[in-house]
């Protein structure tokens, strides 16, 4: 059995017994969050914690290892697919689909849910307002993904990629501050988690900014915008995802065959196809503006806690908590230098819980690392500000490249001082051993 059928089957050990996931979180000794995780399919019990399992419920122990051990999960990434209006999204899907097939890969689309709703005779024009329609696609979207990632689990496939046309993100650029809060109260969640619960974001930049003449509304009867209104929504897109880890903008810089040939590279590179190389330059800045930053609509600030954890010679291991506003995300991130500005890195999704337990194989001769990133999107590349509590004077800026080679245009208020690309002295893990 794989990890849903674990779940499903504790669920029902559960429920016949009338207990609440609190409730057997409390006789095991764990949260009732753990508990969520293994019905849902995301984690599974220790061993130990198994047999007492077992023993609540009066069945085999053997069964359950035998369950737990079974056959792993696939390996699932989900993906966003974005942008402005005629940026090239449906025919990007195909791309995706003849590349990553060729690559192994089972794909899934989920279809974009507002354009479903609107063919579908249900619009804001015929919704009792513009919040109600929101609602029903926050709802919708939430669903369809959770139906999609929960059918991915049961596949008999190594590697699977779901790629949604659009995330749940989108329609922030619809709505007030207002109706947007209202939605995240709808569907239980808020904004961090419905922005970064994707693995990865690739924004297509509207033809409306720089391929003009190929711009149409010809081909989506949802699309209503004028030239002027898709390169102005295009911006509002970039803005709402702004702040994710991993945000990709492909603009219309080459024909649109070459275009879609540079999302497949970008795609497959966080993928790690064929290796997971992480190509990244750093610079020492001055001090930045912090006030004109965080005024920029294309800025988005979030702090990190970063801690480096014994590693066993498997290269630097890092643990990070990511969020903003008391919510968090959690990750795990490997990495191993190929040379001064490429290396191979390998990032985990966790749960709090997992996090938590990682904390305690904290490496004591490095200090926990604080700091300020300030995720800036400018001229369609993604910078990351970081400003430590212990400089007044300095930031770093880095910049995440597809090719070594890739020209690099900086704002006029960041002001360089000098690249420490190759410089140990400026190495996140340098700075935990010298704070």
């Amino acid at each position: 059995m794989n990890d849903f059928d674990f779940g499903n089957y504790l669920c029902g050990l559960r429920e016949g017994r009338g207990l609440s996931q609190a409730q057997l979180a409390e006789l095991l000794g764990v949260t009732d969050k753990a508990v969520s995780k293994w019905e849902n399919g995301r984690a599974k019990p220790k061993t130990d914690t198994i047999r007492n399992i077992a023993e609540i419920f009066g069945v085999s122990v053997d069964e359950l290892l035998k369950m737990k051990e079974a056959k792993p999960m696939p390996d699932i990434t989900k993906i966003v697919i974005t942008g402005g209006p005629c940026g090239g999204k449906s025919t990007a899907m195909s791309w995706i689909q003849n590349a990553f097939t060729e690559m192994g890969y089972t794909v899934l689309f989920v279809p974009e849910t507002a354009t479903e709703l609107i063919t579908g005779g249900v619009a804001p024009w015929t919704c009792e307002s513009n919040l109600d329609f929101q609602k029903h696609i926050a709802e919708l979207q939430m669903k369809k993904e959770q139906i999609f990632e929960a059918a991915a689990r049961n596949m008999n496939a190594e590697k699977v990629l779901i790629v949604c046309d659009r995330g749940e993100i989108d329609n922030k650029v619809y709505m007030s501050p207002d109706e947007f809060e209202c939605v995240l109260k709808a569907v239980g969640s808020n904004e961090v988690k419905l922005r970064d619960d994707y693995d990865a974001v690739f924004h297509l930049v509207t033809a409306a900014k720089g391929a003009e003449e190929f711009y149409t509304t010809a081909n989506n009867s949802a699309r209503t915008e004028t030239l002027e209104q898709a390169a102005e929504m295009d911006d509002k897109f970039i803005s709402a995802w702004t702040g994710h880890p991993h945000l990709r903008v492909i603009d219309n810089s080459t024909d649109f065959e070459n275009k879609m040939k540079r999302l497949i590279k970008e795609i497959s590179t966080f993928l790690g196809e064929p290796v997971p190389y992480e190509i990244e330059r750093k610079f020492l800045i001055e001090y930045p503006d912090i006030r004109m930053l965080e005024q920029n609509p294309n800025c988005r600030k979030v702090k990190i806690i970063q801690t480096y954890i014994q590693s066993d010679g498997e290269g630097e291991v890092r643990i990070r908590q990511r969020g903003e506003n008391g919510n968090y995300i959690y990750f795990k991130t490997t990495k191993k230098a190929v040379d001064s500005i490429k290396r191979i890195e390998v990032e985990q999704r966790l749960s709090q819980e997992e996090y938590l337990e990682l904390l305690m194989l904290a490496d004591t001769s490095k200090k926990q690392i604080r700091k300020d990133r300030y995720c800036l999107t400018y001229n369609n590349q993604y910078f990351e500000i970081d400003v430590y509590p212990f400089w007044q004077d300095k930031a770093i800026c880095e910049i995440e490249l597809s090719n070594e080679n890739d020209a690099i245009d900086f704002p006029d208020y960041i002001h360089i001082i000098k690249e420490v690309t190759e410089d140990e002295e400026y190495k996140n893990a340098s700075l935990a051993g010298a704070i």
